[in-house]
């Protein structure tokens, strides 16, 4: 299922937000956003039912993620990582007093590919690794969002699963086309190089038959 939703924010100003699900994760966002302890930096996990909420607060800018548990950490940190460097780099100072929406229709586009992205792409992970960048994951607490919300302000988190089919359906798709395409591939090399051995070895049966690299015997 991977990532379902995402948002930036400045404080409790939301700049960016896109969902993939109909869900209540918005409600949800909002309420860790404006309860979530102190303004430092920080990377923490809340969990709800079998969804985490993570959240990365850097500078006084938050981006958070809902995502289906079985994705653990670094995948969701390495798209927070992601989102938050696109997002400053695209907006630069100007996240610093804009007002809330105000990046939305631009940037919910960014978030929507990337959530697909780091979802269904093997690669996602594999980069990551690779970069090296989220070591600081390991030390990140997994917090029951009961913590942070208030018993008398809980909220079940409600997760439409038609929705998730449909999105489980679509990413299913995708990968089939890009699984056919791959085979596709494979055998096109397949057979390009297999006529490439049979015409080495039609030459060199000429070759011996025409006594001659050149097939002297034959041109003559």
């Amino acid at each position: 299922m991977g990532i379902l939703y995402g948002i930036v924010a400045r404080g409790t100003v939301v700049l960016a937000e896109y969902t993939a699900a109909s869900t209540n994760a918005a409600t949800i966002a909002r309420q860790i956003l404006e309860k979530a302890p102190g303004n430092n930096d920080t990377h923490v996990s809340y969990s709800q039912d079998r969804y985490i909420f993570h959240l990365k607060r850097t500078d006084g800018l938050s981006v958070l993620c809902m995502a289906d548990d079985s994705l653990g950490r670094r995948i969701p940190f390495a798209f927070l990582e992601d989102i938050h460097q696109r997002f400053v780099k695209t907006y630069g100072r100007a996240v610093l007093t804009a007002q809330a929406y105000a990046m939305n229709d631009e940037f919910s586009r960014v978030l929507s590919q990337q959530m697909e992205y780091y979802s269904s792409d093997p690669n996602a992970d594999i980069i990551n690794r690779l970069r090296g960048e989220m070591s600081q994951v390991k030390n990140v607490m997994i917090q029951n969002i009961d913590k942070v919300l208030d018993r008398g302000d809980r909220l079940e988190l409600l997760v439409d699963k038609t929705a998730n089919l449909q999105g489980n359906t679509s990413r299913f798709r995708k990968q089939a086309r890009r699984f056919r395409s791959n085979v596709w591939w494979k055998n096109v090399n397949f057979v390009v190089v297999l006529i490439f051995i049979l015409l080495i070895i039609l030459y060199a049966v000429l070759a011996f038959i025409c006594h001659g690299l050149a097939l002297p015997s034959c041109l003559n």
